[in-house]
């Protein structure tokens, strides 16, 4: 049987950092996105496509605030539906136009389930939105009553509650679409938030982290590999300091390692590593993190020193952790 590995692509590799958000930014992006996930299929891969929302579900957010006198507001979960469907449409039809005539591609909206007692309902943490000044940071609080915190130095953003994703309510649906050799576009945004009152599923105001959607559902696909696609081409130690290095490989002991000291920003790389441990804990093969450009190439390194590829994060009792 072919090989399987989930893509994780931020919302942030569809909005760039300086871009306004237009469909025709994003669709730019995307086709670079849908060039790399080809590369995966070329190479022997199966391949599920999980992808974030954090500035467009943002955005919708403001525009559902300055519309609202004229339709009615949408909560959180059912923006969270819209862009999944929004960016999963999207990605689909850069994946056509790169690779339509060889491979299949379908885009499959997402239930996530959610404990309704995780203690992260009391903490939002999780970014959303644009960047924002203080002084409108400041506003929206008072106006709005979102929680708004600093983030990474970049500005002020809106937070929410970032829950663990416990489970995909569609799981058999997605493991038949891989089976039949589709490409399948799932998990968007982290996927919809979902708690089950009684026998009754609802939705839920949250986003779950895309990264940790993306590691659960690798788990639960019994994927081989778990692929984090961010902007930079491999994880930094020392980040910003004299001492800054590049991460080539480790295991996940000394991942985890890292994590506790520190190393890693809760806003940007510490999620990724986190998501990382996590699936190769589940008994997954490989994590890479690295761009788009270098995912295909670091899956199939074999130089654990190879420092011209992104980042892998393999077992303990498997320190070559390539997958040629």
């Amino acid at each position: 049987m072919a090989r399987t590995a989930v893509v994780a692509l931020g919302g942030n590799a569809l909005i760039a950092e300086g871009q306004a958000g237009s469909y025709e930014q994003q669709r730019a992006n995307a086709a670079s996105m849908a060039d790399s996930i080809c590369e995966l299929l070329d190479a022997g891969w199966r391949v599920v496509v999980v992808h974030g929302n954090g500035p467009q579900v943002g955005n919708l957010a403001i525009q559902q605030v300055r519309g609202r006198d004229e339709v009615p507001e949408m909560p959180l979960f059912s923006l969270g539906a819209m862009t999944e469907g929004q960016l999963g449409s999207l990605i689909a039809i850069a994946l056509h136009r790169v690779c339509g005539a060889r491979h299949r591609i379908a885009a499959l909206l997402s239930h996530v389930i959610v404990d309704l007692a995780d203690p992260a309902f009391d903490r939002p943490t999780k970014p959303i939105g644009p960047f924002l000044s203080e002084r409108e940071a400041a506003e929206l609080a008072r106006t709005r009553g979102w929680d708004i915190a600093e983030d990474a130095g970049r500005g002020y953003r809106r937070v929410v509650a970032s829950p663990e994703p416990k489970g995909f309510v569609e799981i058999g649906a997605i493991r038949c679409l891989l089976d039949a050799g589709q490409i399948v576009v799932t998990g968007g945004g982290g996927g919809i938030p979902v708690g089950k009152h009684g026998d009754v599923w609802d939705g839920v105001d949250a986003v779950i982290d895309k990264d940790y959607a993306a590691s659960e559902l690798a788990y639960q696909l019994g994927a081989d590999a778990l692929v984090l696609v961010t902007s930079v081409d491999a994880v930094l130690l020392d980040f910003g300091k004299r001492t800054q290095r590049r991460l080539a490989q480790v295991d996940a002991a000394e991942a985890e390692c890292h994590l506790a000291a520190g190393q890693f920003a809760e806003g940007s790389m510490a999620p990724k590593v986190r998501a990382a441990t996590r699936f190769i804990g589940h008994g997954g093969r490989i994590a890479v993190i690295t761009s788009a450009r270098l995912a295909t190439a670091t899956l199939a390194s074999i130089d654990p020193t190879d420092e011209t590829v992104g980042t892998r994060i393999v077992p303990v009792e498997d320190r070559a952790g390539a997958l040629a």
